[in-house]
């Protein structure tokens, strides 16, 4: 399990920075840097209500297609803490994992 830091709040899975998900999708099969992944996992949070039902998950799998990040073992990552990064994100890609680092 991955600690995840989340600064995309405008995705209805956030809750103070935290995603309330049990697990993410990470895409970006032929990333070569952050800015080619973004969190497949995300979703715009329109009415303003959040995921009230859902509390914020300390740690969650992730599962990732960016086969050349050094932190992906078999579409699993393995890094002990992420951050997904797009502030001002109102879809999927525009989010990153700014934790991404090219196994090149």
């Amino acid at each position: 399990m991955t600690d995840l830091g989340c600064n995309v709040t405008c995705c209805c899975h956030n809750e103070e920075q935290r995603c309330c998900l049990n697990s993410i999708e990470v895409k970006g099969d032929t990333a070569c840097k952050c800015d080619d992944t973004c969190c497949g996992s995300f979703y715009e949070d329109k009415s303003g209500a959040k995921n009230a039902t859902e509390s914020p998950n300390v740690n969650l799998s992730i599962i990732c297609q960016a086969t050349n990040c050094i932190y992906n073992h078999s579409e699993k990552c393995n890094a002990e803490h992420v951050d997904i990064s797009g502030i001002r994100a109102t879809t999927s890609d525009e989010t990153v994992c700014a934790t991404f680092r090219s196994k090149e």
